[in-house]
């Protein structure tokens, strides 16, 4: 809107108030209002974040930079001594060698028996809510406890041994071997988190677009072809998160390993959380120990922004 001038020759722009707007000063006190309003509400947060997660990080990142046997009032500032002792030391190449391979277990397995289970469970079959509670079970059972029980079971006179002896089959001593126990669990962690992978692959098939499986199906394609060609690939999103997800949960497995073989036998099991536990609270080096905690930050991020660039699951959407 423009105003004519009295000489009735240019025109200029008519005043905030004239065109119906708000004045710049009073949007500028709106803006300072909502700035301090935005930042009332955030500041209790902010206060929990930094003292509960923020400040134990920087001191945890101090004390990687000393030695400290975890009692002492004094810690000996060593620089970068802990990650280049850390670089040399077998015990770290053993760990991570461990945790890869039961990274990579718990990540195929994750997504083969989570999508293969919510395929089923999605299907029109009787009882479907019954089953869908029974799968997510495990999810919600303590880990501990299902470690003790696992430990039973494969014991080498527990129920497992004691059944394949009724078959005539002599059953081997599955927490004695370190890739059996490694197997062993590996198929623990798949068991405990497939309630979880099941939810996000039956919430991913549930928003699928169905006019897509009718049109490829009047196209002539079968079962096996809608699912390899258009089921996976549009579930692609939900399978970087849930191989994320079992890259975090191996790379920080503690309570599994612990009750279930406690790192045994001879480092066949020893992840870098029970890595990280002996050297810290076993044998006392706690700024050795924060060193491969932070290595195992790194680790895991690193591998995460690698599956992210290789998947290309960030330009990767459900439509």
């Amino acid at each position: 809107m423009s105003v004519t001038t009295p000489s009735g020759g240019r025109t200029r722009p008519a005043p905030a108030q004239a065109r119906g707007g708000t004045p710049p000063a009073r949007r500028r006190r709106y803006d300072r209002e909502e700035v301090v309003t935005a930042a009332l509400f955030v500041a209790p947060a902010l206060v929990v974040l930094s003292v509960f997660v923020l400040y134990p990080i920087v001191s945890a990142a101090r004390t990687s930079l000393t030695s400290w046997n975890g009692y002492s009032p004094t810690k000996t500032f060593v620089g970068l001594a802990n990650y280049v002792d850390l670089l040399h030391d077998p015990a770290l190449w053993n760990s991570l060698g461990v945790t890869l391979l039961y990274a990579a277990g718990v990540s195929v397995l994750g997504v083969v028996s989570g999508l293969a289970v919510a395929l089923l469970l999605d299907a029109p079959i009787r009882g479907r809510g019954f089953y869908r509670g029974l799968y997510f079970l495990p999810t919600v059972t303590s880990s501990v406890a299902a470690a003790i029980v696992w430990r039973y079971l494969f014991d080498p006179s527990g129920y497992v041994n004691g059944l394949l002896e009724r078959f005539g089959i002599t059953g081997p001593d599955w927490l004695g071997d370190r890739w059996l126990a490694l197997v062993l669990l590996t198929a623990l962690t798949v068991w405990k988190s497939l309630g979880f992978n099941v939810v996000l692959y039956l919430t991913g098939l549930q928003a699928l677009p169905t006019s897509v499986f009718e049109a490829a199906q009047l196209d002539g394609a079968g079962t096996w072809q809608r699912l390899r060609l258009i089921t996976v690939p549009l579930l692609r999103p939900i399978t970087f998160f849930v191989v994320v997800q079992a890259l975090i949960t191996t790379f920080q497995s503690f309570d599994l390993v612990y009750v279930l073989t406690g790192g045994g036998p001879r480092g066949g099991t020893e992840v870098l959380g029970m890595f990280m536990y002996r050297e810290a609270f076993r044998l006392g080096h706690f700024g050795y120990g924060t060193a491969i905690a932070f290595t195992t930050l790194f680790l895991v991020l690193g591998v995460t922004l690698m599956q992210w660039r290789v998947s290309g699951s960030g330009r990767s959407s459900l439509r």
